[in-house]
């Protein structure tokens, strides 16, 4: 076996080979690799089910025997109703804006020649190797200056300032998987360069947006550092800043935070749900040019 390779790599390709051992080591090594990514969910779930006497029970029953939806009302009491829907505002907001903004940007660099276009993308590709904890200063002193703090509008614009460039990159290697062929016979047939790029590129790059939809709205959903120092009233924190309500400085309601961290996941896996028939197009098509 190559040393470069790891135990999934030759396990799967020993599973190709189509020998009985092969197939069944191939199985055994996913079903593994499901229990480890699945236990530690399970675990969650069974604390969020005990009782306020019960957290730490070092039992190893997944749905303990005095269970009780206690912690999930105390979630519900505190506002998580508010913190989700504040945070499917906020997100859906930054992804759209990404998106559209995205998918021109990528249009022009995928499409003409012009001064600095090259530089452009280095530039691009360059904001993203800042780290995040780096530009937390610079966005609060830009929202103080604008009157954002306290608004989702600067959450929202603190959020697309980072999504944006990556999806950029994402979008023009798909536009340019597209043949150019299409749009000049679009072009032939009367239509607009506007119109070849919303009735040809845009459906046909499906895929690739669904992609960038989801990174930006995964992006926003899970951030913390940003909405602390912008969204500084209770009313408008999202979900993050709700959990994090749970901790306090000398207990943790441990119930009611694993109560949340447990709702907080459905909407994800009901947008990864919708979206997965694009998932693997998306980021392989893109990467290559053919």
């Amino acid at each position: 076996m190559n040393a470069k390779h790891g135990a999934g790599y030759w396990l799967f390709h020993r599973g190709k080979d189509g020998s009985r051992a092969g197939r069944l080591l191939t199985h055994l090594f996913l079903i593994l690799a499901c229990i480890v990514a699945i236990y530690p969910i399970l675990r969650v779930m069974s604390v969020s089910l005990r009782p306020g006497d019960r957290l730490l029970s070092t039992s190893l029953a997944i749905i303990p025997a005095d269970a009780t939806m206690g912690n999930y009302k105390e979630a519900f009491d505190r506002g998580f109703l508010l913190w989700i829907w504040n945070s499917l505002v906020i997100t859906l907001s930054t992804a759209t804006i990404g998106v559209l903004l995205a998918s021109a940007s990528a249009y022009a660099f995928a499409r003409w020649e012009f001064k600095g276009k090259n530089g452009g993308l280095v530039f691009l590709f360059a904001t993203q190797m800042i780290p995040a904890a780096m530009l937390m200063i610079p966005l609060y002193i830009i929202a103080v200056r604008m009157g954002l703090i306290g608004t989702w509008k600067g959450l929202v614009i603190a959020y697309s300032v980072s999504s944006i460039p990556f999806s950029i990159w994402m979008l023009k290697g798909y536009y340019d998987t597209i043949p150019i062929e299409l749009e000049e016979a679009a072009l032939i047939d009367g239509t607009s360069r506007i119109g070849a790029f919303y009735r040809i590129i845009l459906p046909l790059s499906t895929p690739s947006l669904a992609i960038c939809f989801l990174f930006n709205f995964m992006t926003a959903w899970n951030d913390y550092l940003l909405a602390r120092i912008i969204l500084q009233k209770p009313g408008m924190w999202t979900w993050p800043l709700g959990l994090q309500s749970f901790i306090m400085n000398f207990r943790t309601e441990w119930g009611a935070y694993s109560a949340g961290a447990i709702m907080v996941s459905i909407p994800v896996m009901i947008l990864f749900f919708i979206s997965s028939k694009w998932l693997i197009s998306g980021m392989t098509l893109g990467s290559v040019k053919g």
